[in-house]
């Protein structure tokens, strides 16, 4: 490695230690937040901290069996395996290390809107959400539901869901680090239910995808928030709840507006959508940094532009095509039956291979 590589590798291994001697003090425990926090951190550095570990230990045996390899003929064959497997872990490690999305390891807030297509376009909706919820399941997340309003057939007109990892997750890749890619519009292609004379119709729907912010993430003024309460109501306007439940908050500064009426309780619906409120803050920070930081900050698979249309999806073709990195499948039956990682997979290799080729030094 490179003088600047080993002085990273240091400093992360420093960092490493620090935070494993956190985790044992008792006192760390007694603010959950930032056990959390710490917790999350220390995930994501424990690969490092083995491979690191395991070149060493490779090194020192690689040195005791070339000094034995005359005497012995399974010294020899044991150096020549340890020639091999050290520079793979050396590769290994100089992948680990690449300056990676800080919010990788953070659980995160989806919403999903119908688009452009009318009643179409809400159906589509639902079939994402569906197709969503079946991944999480396959990946052992938990969901909580924070906005749904339904449309008259069945489909989604608006809709927030709060995703995340049971317990610290695995290298510190949370469900940020897999789906930031899915934010954006997405395409359908296929004859609606609505439809009688059987022609292929296109229409989209919108999916915003955003790290949850905890409470030191955002600074948050309620002086700044407007609330208001009024009646949820269903699909087709009709009233759902005798009581002023719902929630609607207006961030004046910004003019970012949230609403929530999933709970019967006008507490419980203020705070989802202050979670809500919180993570739009967040990735409005995010976006105003990375465009004060200029084009190099940003990466080209992970759209800043929540208008741009970022997917196709073919029934009658029977395709799915992701327009960002020219990826096409002929699966999409399997695809919208959760089966994700096909194209998460091949996002996730395009955005490292800009990484490591330094388009996005974020941390």
């Amino acid at each position: 490695m490179s003088t600047a590589a080993d002085n990273r590798l240091a400093s992360l291994l420093a960092e490493y230690h620090d935070l494993e001697a956190q985790m044992g003090d008792p006192a760390l425990h007694a603010d959950p937040a930032q056990a959390k926090r710490v917790g999350r951190r220390y995930a994501e550095l424990t690969p490092v901290a083995k491979t690191a570990v395991e070149i060493a230990s490779a090194k020192d045996d690689l040195e005791t069996a070339a000094e034995l390899a005359g005497e012995d003929a399974e010294f020899a064959e044991e150096a020549e395996r340890l020639r091999k497997t050290i520079p793979e872990l050396e590769s290994k490690l100089a992948e680990l290390m690449i300056p990676r999305d800080p919010d990788d390891s953070k659980d995160v807030i989806i919403e999903i809107k119908a688009g452009a297509g009318g009643e179409e376009s809400g159906l589509f909706a639902g079939d994402l959400m569906r197709m969503y919820l079946r991944y999480f399941e396959r990946r052992g997340w938990a969901v909580e539901t924070l906005e749904m309003v339904p449309t008259d057939l069945g489909g989604i007109k608006d809709s927030s869901i709060a995703v995340r990892t049971k317990g610290a997750p695995e290298g510190g890749n949370g469900v940020w680090s897999r789906m930031k890619f899915e934010g954006g519009v997405h395409r359908v292609q296929r004859v609606p239910v609505t439809e009688s004379q059987g022609r292929v119709h296109t229409s989209a729907a919108a999916v915003v995808v955003m790290p949850e912010a905890e409470e030191v993430d955002v600074e948050l003024n309620m002086n700044d928030v407007r609330v208001d309460v009024y009646r949820s109501s269903g699909p087709g306007g009709q009233s759902v709840n005798t009581t002023d439940s719902a929630v609607r908050l207006t961030h004046e500064p910004t003019g970012i507006v949230v609403t929530s009426q999933n709970e019967k309780s006008q507490l419980q619906n203020k705070e989802a959508a202050l979670r809500v409120l919180r993570a739009r803050l967040l990735a409005k920070q995010q976006e105003e940094a990375d465009a004060a930081a200029g084009e190099a900050r940003r990466s080209q698979v992970r759209t800043a532009d929540r208008s741009e249309r970022i997917r196709t999806y073919n029934f009658p073709q029977n395709r799915l095509t992701d327009h960002r990195i020219g990826f096409t499948a002929y699966n999409l039956d399997h695809v919208m039956e959760g089966e994700l990682d096909e194209v998460l997979d091949a996002l996730a290799t395009a955005d490292r291979a800009e990484r490591m080729a330094g388009g996005d030094d974020k941390h």
